[in-house]
């Protein structure tokens, strides 16, 4: 199975759209929160296949999100926590790092997606991997002022058991595999 993972959308249809035009063959979409306005649903519900959701900090119109979601049969609204089984391979999601981390360290889960922080991770430890896939939004706050980065998202193979992946670029909206500086520079497995 190919699942597509994607969190930290802050309302960025343009390159939401690329990312969901980009994975329309995979078995099914995550996305790790912060969609922040109901319209968001309309974008993510161009995904053919079932679609999970878990609310981040950001998104405030918690009525509105779930209510159009709950019209479509295949997106799926799950609170703070998904959890569920994919090929075998047992999955939790959850918008916060600080919390997504330690349940990664549980032996509850052979992968973790979250978001919360913008930063593109991809790492396994204990057995489990982790996957944020960055922001599709293209821009973190970790010195306090806004920050441009790559907008990001991630396609993992259940099969090979192999995350890829892509940036959309911001300019021309067209979406490819991450190059070498992302993928060797944010991919860390714990103890390195």
């Amino acid at each position: 199975m190919h699942i597509a993972i994607l969190s930290d959308i802050h309302d960025n249809l343009w390159n939401l759209a690329g990312a969901i035009s980009c994975v329309q063959g995979a078995d099914a979409l995550l996305c790790c929160g912060d969609l922040c306005s109901p319209f968001v649903i309309d974008e993510l519900a161009k995904f053919p296949r079932e679609v999970h959701i878990v609310f981040g900090n950001n998104d405030a119109d918690l009525y509105r999100i779930t209510s159009k979601a709950s019209r479509l049969a295949h997106v799926q609204v799950h609170g703070e926590l998904f959890q569920a089984v994919f090929d075998e391979k047992r999955f939790a999601m959850n918008h916060f790092d600080y919390l997504a981390k330690p349940m990664s360290k549980s032996g509850d889960y052979d992968v973790v997606c979250f978001g919360h922080n913008h930063e593109f991770e991809i790492s396994r430890e204990a057995g489990c991997l982790r996957i944020n896939p960055g922001p599709i939004m293209g821009a973190k706050f970790s010195s306090g002022k806004w920050e441009n980065v790559a907008p990001t998202f991630v396609v993992y193979d259940t099969t090979a058991d192999a995350p890829e992946a892509f940036v959309i670029d911001p300019s021309t909206k067209l979406v490819r595999p991450a190059n070498e500086d992302i993928s060797r520079g944010r991919q860390q497995s714990a103890g390195q």
